[in-house]
């Protein structure tokens, strides 16, 4: 194979070696990026996952939910952020079944992320909608399920996804020290319907009806005509802290979606990022979102606030702190 002076190869002694990938700036930009949002995403999701495991009055069905979704983005700054670094700035030199493993796990992650947020949505759109049925219909147990049903499922469909580069590992390969995979037009079709137009839709339309009943609530809370009190004194009002729940969870969607959204374009689109300055701040976006929630809750929560100062200065060590009052 003739190559051109200056050029460097994954494997200089062999043939059939793959050129290095993306350029010293490229590399620089991502990796001055995604190291530390990798670092802090891990740490203040650890927070939230020993906050909520460990306080007994944080254990809560929507709490569940938030916990899944804290392992699943403390698991997307330990896996996938370094996986992607790994492949954006270097050449593969792990072998097939690692870069199997590394195709699998940030789909997986990814899958499991959107479910987790879907599960919160449909979560709030109870609380917020059917307020005098939430605590029988959204119990622990239900939450619990849901919660395993989503990881479950995002398996046996990125096991389905991948179904081709499953039973032959490294197939899609041209040279040695590359890690890639391909998706048949049909399947990706069928993904960018399952993965992003459904779900988003869901989510969207769950939170706009959840904001259209908090802020009828909010009017009528206001409200002191005398037909309307009567009116109310019917009904039963959602709870204020429902209503900042819904707020604060309305917010995390958001920034899901704003986050996800330019990769799910290019994907879509079936446009590569590129090694360009663009492509680094696609990517950082689309992994920034999980190292956000953990600030989010420690803006808008101050449970969380008070459990991670019990945490950091060891008082949850001490007997009996599991019943300390966070709330």
């Amino acid at each position: 194979m003739a190559v051109e002076v200056g050029v460097e190869l994954c494997f200089p002694h062999l043939n059939t070696s793959c050129l290095k990938p993306g350029s010293l700036w490229f590399s620089l930009l991502l990796t001055s990026t995604l190291s530390p949002t990798s670092f802090f995403t891990v740490s203040l999701n650890l927070l939230v996952i020993i906050s909520i495991s460990h306080f007994r009055q944080l254990y809560t069905p929507t709490n569940i939910l938030l916990l899944s979704l804290a392992i699943t983005d403390l698991l997307i700054g330990l896996v996938s952020m370094p996986v992607e670094l790994i492949q954006r700035t270097s050449c593969w030199y792990f072998g097939d079944v690692v870069c199997l493993l590394a195709i699998f796990s940030p789909l997986f992650l990814t899958s499991v992320s959107i479910g987790n947020i879907l599960l919160i949505s449909i979560d709030r759109y109870v609380a917020i909608c059917d307020p005098l049925r939430y605590s029988s219909r959204v119990t622990h147990r239900r939450a619990s399920v849901c919660v395993c049903l989503c990881w479950l499922c995002s398996v046996l469909y990125i096991c389905l996804y991948l179904k081709d580069t499953l039973s032959q590992p490294g197939r899609f390969s041209t040279c040695d020290g590359e890690c890639t995979f391909q998706i048949d037009l049909a399947m990706g079709t069928v993904d960018v319907v399952l993965s992003f137009i459904i779900p988003f839709a869901a989510i969207i339309v769950l939170y706009i009806r959840v904001f259209i009943v908090a802020a009828s609530q909010a009017r009528a809370m206001r409200s002191h005509v005398t037909a309307v009190n009567l009116q109310l004194s019917l009904a039963i009002p959602v709870k204020k802290s429902e209503l900042k729940a819904a707020r604060t969870l309305g917010i995390l969607v958001m920034i899901f979606l704003i986050c996800f959204l330019p990769s799910f374009y290019f994907s879509i689109a079936g446009e590569d990022l590129g090694y360009t300055p663009f492509g680094a701040f696609v990517i950082f976006v689309f992994y920034l979102n999980s190292c956000v929630n953990p600030l989010i809750y420690a803006m808008f929560y101050p449970w969380f606030r008070k459990a991670v100062r019990l945490i950091v200065t060891l008082q949850i060590l001490q007997p009996g702190s599991r019943e300390a009052n966070v709330l």
